[in-house]
């Protein structure tokens, strides 16, 4: 069983940006596929970006894709999510996520276990 606290959340403006955290209680690479999620008010959670269980590879949404940038600290067991120009509709609750069973993570339904969520609220 693995833990997942994340960081990093808070309010920015427009075209700000934040830098997400997720530190896990153990180790995780090669063991887990790891990711974020995020879940807008009166939206379904859905996928953001992930890495496969290996850490070769890396998925991304295209809604965030060239704005967003997932990477990791295998030695501190940490996922970041960089977030760049950010928009109001990025405004979310961001989830690390974190999966053994499969290779790699983007669909809600895989996820094993989550963190407790993370505040991202972008005002106009």
């Amino acid at each position: 069983q693995v833990q997942l606290v994340e960081s990093g959340g808070g309010l920015v403006q427009t075209g700000g940006s934040l830098r997400l955290s997720c530190a896990a209680s153990g180790r995780t690479f090669g063991v887990y596929a790891m990711g974020w999620f995020r879940q807008a008010p009166g939206k379904e959670r859905e996928f953001v970006s992930s890495f496969t269980r290996s850490g070769a590879s890396t998925f991304t949404a295209n809604s965030v894709k060239g704005r967003f940038a997932i990477s990791r600290d295998n030695a501190l067991n940490t996922v970041y999510l960089q977030m760049n120009s950010l928009k109001p509709e990025d405004t979310a609750v961001y989830y690390c996520a974190a999966d053994s069973k499969h290779t790699s993570l983007v669909v809600t339904k895989d996820v094993e276990y989550w963190g407790q969520g993370t505040q991202v609220t972008v005002s106009s």
